[in-house]
């Protein structure tokens, strides 16, 4: 799995999500690769009808009906969105509502991404069996340092802790990622995918960078 988070970033207003999210649907084709792409919240719509994962960058625990405000799991679902990252280091959120949109959104049968910024984090949510744990050290998001290179050990923990789970939730590996290199780095120290975001966002070409890190998963 290779999930772009375009966050709020300018590069990617407008109409400029539709441009981002063909280009990924024919890298993911050539490929054969599963590339996810979380837009900002209010453009949602107008990729979600796409034949790659569309995911939510936050979803709230909230209800349908006099809720104003708030991203609601069930019209994400019927709007064509396929799932959520959760409790990004950007939008942290509490054990207990962790606990209950990993529990929603496989109700919903929607992808969830649980975000993480440490391995002790890793073996506390592994048990709820998240689709994917995302491992994002804070300190190097958007800092052009790889967790693969700063911290490799912390992978390896990552990826220890997720298997001792003994369920279906496969490991991510993000912060920093800015090269095909970077990429093969985390695979190779049991990463099973990567969550990126400035390194494909703010790279000049979207078809050059998002085919390298591709290739790199293959």
């Amino acid at each position: 799995m290779f999930i772009i988070n375009c966050k709020n970033y300018e590069e990617i207003a407008g109409d400029k999500i539709i441009k981002l999210v063909n280009i990924a649907e024919k890298i993911s084709k050539k490929y054969k690769i599963k590339i996810g792409v979380a837009p900002p919240q209010h453009l949602v719509g107008l990729v979600s009808k796409s034949p790659i994962p569309i995911l939510a960058q936050h979803v709230d625990v909230s209800k349908i009906g006099s809720t104003t405000g708030f991203v609601v799991p069930e019209l994400l679902k019927k709007s064509g969105v396929g799932g959520s990252l959760i409790n990004h280091s950007e939008h942290r959120i509490s054990n207990k509502e962790i606990v209950f949109l990993v529990s929603k959104l496989k109700e919903l049968k929607m992808i969830s991404v649980l975000c993480v910024k440490d391995v002790a984090e890793v073996k506390k949510y592994s048990k709820l069996n998240p689709d994917y744990i995302a491992i994002e050290p804070p300190e190097l998001i958007g800092s052009g340092k790889a967790v693969s290179k700063e911290k490799p050990d912390l992978i390896i923990k990552a990826a220890n802790a997720v298997k001792s789970a003994k369920n279906n939730t496969k490991l991510l590996c993000g912060a920093g990622i800015v090269s095909g290199e970077d990429v093969s780095k985390a695979s190779e120290l049991g990463s099973q995918g990567i969550l990126v975001a400035s390194g494909i966002i703010k790279a000049k070409s979207w078809t050059k960078i998002i085919s390298e890190f591709a290739k790199a998963l293959t």
